[in-house]
């Protein structure tokens, strides 16, 4: 899928997003660039962070919010972001209480995306995304930040 998707529902961000992605200089430049501003924009994006794969753990890499308790090395397979990991597929979490991969980093935090970041067909990282909303995110959030990691895959 191109990422001139024009039916997209976030179609003006994404075209931001891609933008300040595309004028980085580094590859980390790049990544602090789309959790700014994915945290900015959405208000319901309450901790917006990448996670790099590191071995066989995920290490915190830029990220927007509240510091997260405990978890800057998830080990992979371990927790919704390990599960993605392996799988190298979103997963969308609707209410972290009924899963039991959900690690707890923030008691508010309801519901959690987690979309990888895939380079030349292997998982290099994930952007992982908390809200304070339960079922806060829907299939436009789901086509927006596959968008976005396939950008950050670019730069990578």
């Amino acid at each position: 899928m191109s990422d001139e998707v024009k039916t997209m529902k976030y179609q003006e961000q994404f075209d931001e997003v891609r933008d300040l992605i595309r004028a980085a200089q580094r590859s980390e430049d790049a990544q602090s660039r789309a959790v700014i501003f994915l945290h900015k924009s959405f208000p319901h994006y309450n901790w917006v962070g990448v996670f790099r794969l590191s071995g066989r753990d995920l290490m915190l890499g830029p990220y927007q919010g509240q510091a997260p308790a405990g978890y800057s090395t998830i080990p992979e397979g371990r927790g919704v972001c390990g599960a993605v990991a392996g799988s190298m597929t979103t997963e969308v979490v609707p209410d972290v209480g009924a899963d039991a991969r959900y690690m707890a980093c923030f008691t508010e935090t309801r519901s959690e995306i987690v979309v990888p970041v895939i380079k030349d067909g292997r998982f290099w990282g994930e952007i992982a995304i908390d809200s304070h909303q339960p079922a806060a995110f829907t299939k436009d959030d789901v086509e927006f930040l596959e968008a976005v990691a396939r950008l950050l895959a670019e730069r990578v």
